[in-house]
């Protein structure tokens, strides 16, 4: 049984955060299963609101799916052709991420007014440190719970939020997965066992779909059964770190600290095509590709404050293989064509054919990395070339 140290630490989880978000400005939403993940431009059907499922061709997937696309089966990361198939009538809506990014932060500025002990997971979740606030009370962190709910969806115009009270991170994130959505959920550390022993061991973060089935094979598929494991037949089976890990969480042990501020190793941006494009025959359309993601990725690095010492491109084929490749020149990349350059001198050591599966793309992704504040340029000479000319930008082998 884990031992109680004092700390209380909230995970703080979005319900459904792209639907509801949209379900917010559209309130004739309510009700609907919605699915995001669709292209812009599609046009509903004559008498109907909302585009459909039933009017995707492509292989997209889904961004996210509300509570009501759920029940029928739609979740996020499916493939958009199988949630056409499970449910065609289901209202399908193009991602709209600066809305999404706009919402982000007005829910978080909300939380940081009352728990000042941040740490951002991304666009909808994040981890709050409440043991001074709540002196060690859970029942002082089940009521300021509430209140960070209610300042929530006065924030964000109506979105819920799940909150998992827990003395750790490991065990709040679970937390707050039990009663999605709208829900409070507490475990205290002598009742870890009683309360998520029975869960399947994949609900502990980290443990995936490798991990899973090699448990499996154990006779070890829920966090009581992992639990049960001698710390020596999880070491001799995964390794002494890793076995260490799993017997630790399957003990609700987790001393990691909830971290205010962290610096990001690398930002990138990548884009699934629609239909795989040829590296020649379609060059303008992967030139057009190339430039929107520097010029995305160029605002990533402004908003965080760095430049990027390392450029990358990653590339997939049409039979699913990726490679990558990247480049340390000694300059300092921040603005859009200094990262296009570097994308395209890595582009031009990516291997690719004229015909066969190399031919054709159907991924592409800028990476930046090695990152530094943007005070370092400064000190350095950043000056870029000019942007390529549209038709040479995508040509790995001039």
């Amino acid at each position: 049984m884990p031992q109680q140290n004092g700390r209380i630490v909230a995970h703080l989880d979005m319900d459904a955060f792209y639907a509801t978000a949209e379900l917010i400005r559209n309130p004739a939403l309510k009700g609907l299963p919605v699915a995001v993940g669709g292209r812009r431009g599609i046009e509903p059907l004559p008498g109907q609101p909302f585009p459909t499922l039933a009017q995707y061709q492509g292989r997209g997937v889904l961004t996210t799916a509300n509570y009501e696309a759920r029940a029928l089966g739609l979740k996020s990361a499916m493939p958009t052709m199988k949630a056409a198939k499970l449910a065609p009538h289901a209202v399908l809506l193009p991602a709209d991420f600066d809305w999404y990014k706009t919402q982000s932060r007005r829910f978080k500025s909300a939380v940081l007014e009352l728990a000042p002990v941040m740490e951002d997971r991304g666009i909808d979740e994040i981890y709050l440190d409440l043991t001074e606030q709540c002196e060690g009370s859970f029942e002082q962190a089940i009521a300021l719970a509430g209140q960070l709910k209610a300042a929530v969806r006065q924030a964000t115009g109506g979105m819920t939020c799940s909150i998992g009270l827990a003395a750790n991170k490991l065990t709040a994130k679970i937390c707050s997965d039990l009663q999605k959505p709208d829900g409070l959920s507490v475990v205290k550390p002598e009742a870890f066992l009683e309360r998520l022993g029975p869960l399947p061991v994949g609900r502990i973060n980290g443990v995936g779909p490798k991990a899973q089935a090699r448990l499996a094979e154990m006779g070890v598929q829920t966090i009581a059964q992992l639990n049960a494991c001698p710390l020596e037949l999880l070491q001799a089976r995964f390794g002494a770190n890793l076995g260490a890990w799993m017997h630790r969480s399957a003990h609700g042990e987790d001393e990691r600290p909830v971290v205010q501020e962290s610096e990001p190793k690398s930002i990138s941006r990548e884009t699934t095509f629609e239909t795989d494009l040829h590296v020649r025959r379609d060059r303008d359309a992967l030139t057009a590709t190339l430039l929107r993601l520097a010029e995305r990725l160029s605002a990533d690095l402004a908003r965080k404050g760095c430049v990027a010492r390392t450029i990358g491109v990653k590339v997939r084929y049409a039979d699913f293989r990726s490679v990558t490749r990247d480049i340390t020149t000694g300059q300092l990349h921040r603005e859009a064509p200094s990262i296009v350059e570097a994308a395209r001198q890595c582009l031009k050591k990516a291997p690719f054919d004229v015909q066969g599966p190399r031919s054709n793309l159907r991924l592409l992704g800028i990476k930046a990395s090695h990152l530094l504040p943007e005070q370092a340029a400064l000190a350095a000479d950043t000056a870029s070339e000019p942007v390529p000319q549209l038709s040479l930008a995508f040509d790995p082998e001039d």
